[in-house]
């Protein structure tokens, strides 16, 4: 017996949110077979930390069974928990560990010019981030397996409606929908166009130096240096998508071997998430 999934109320026009960025809802991508993601099941944005009492009514609204955030320890506790939202329950799966590159984000928020430059000149920071998507594909199958299972359940364990969100909404969060998108056999140029979506200027993470600065009060050759670690560039993402079909070959292996999505859960969460 499958579910019957939890109907959220209308979404209606995007909703410019105060405190949380790059938020969305995926529905309405088309797939290979005609079928369009369901409104109102499927959402993705920056962290809910700072959602104020608006942001949060309208997020109660959706009636959101589960919000997954992966961001990290650190991440967590540079920003805050998320907000707390009736009846939801929150699933924190970790994409990036905070030890392994706390050096760098120091550098970031806190390095001169130099230091940056060393860091990212020279096309090293956009190498850094292709690198870190293959690695979202490469080294967290546990977590998009979990992530994908508790999409895929029956009854009244399915996580949907779901909101996806990382710290800026763009990468983790990214790759992680992308991977639900492949599943639901959503057209790549439609997952592609969702990705790029994160670059529109009032979706785009605020960065805040060590000073304190943000956005025009930054250096413009720092925030040059900057700009590929902030941006969606549609190379990270083929990034991703090359890796999975250089290591399984095919989309469909990837799902069934690397992160052990069956044929009949794949199935079901195609039954949970779209429509005619």
């Amino acid at each position: 017996m499958t579910q019957e999934v939890r109907q959220p109320a209308t979404t209606g026009p995007e909703p410019r949110l105060t405190g949380v960025r790059n938020f969305r809802d995926v529905g309405g991508l088309p797939t290979a077979d005609g079928r369009r993601v369901r409104p109102g099941v499927l959402f993705r944005s920056g962290h809910l930390a700072h959602a104020d009492a608006r942001d949060t009514d309208f997020l109660a609204s959706l009636r959101l069974h589960t919000v997954f955030d992966f961001r990290n320890a650190d991440d967590i506790a540079l920003e805050g928990p998320d907000v707390a939202l009736p009846g939801t329950r929150n699933v924190n799966l970790p994409l990036s560990d905070p030890a392994q590159h706390a050096g760098f984000w120091h550098t970031v928020r806190n390095g001169d010019l130099a230091a940056l430059d060393a860091a990212l000149g020279g096309g090293r920071g956009a190498a850094r981030m292709a690198a870190s998507y293959r690695s979202l594909v490469l080294d967290r199958t546990a977590e998009h397996s979990r992530m994908l299972a508790l999409l895929t359940a029956d009854a009244e364990s399915a996580a949907v409606p779901a909101l996806l969100h990382c710290a800026a909404g763009k990468d983790r969060a990214g790759t992680s929908m992308a991977i639900i998108l492949l599943a639901l056999d959503v057209e790549r140029s439609a997952i592609e166009a969702d990705y790029l979506e994160s670059n529109a200027r009032h979706r785009r993470y605020k960065v805040v130096r060590g000073d304190g600065s943000t956005g025009a009060a930054i250096d413009p050759a720092v925030s040059a240096l900057l700009d590929p670690l902030f941006e969606a560039r549609i190379e990270y993402l083929r990034a991703a998508f090359d890796t999975i079909e250089e290591r399984w070959g095919t989309v469909d292996r990837y799902l069934e071997q690397g992160l052990g999505l069956a044929p009949a859960a794949r199935a079901r969460l195609q039954e949970h998430l779209l429509t005619r």
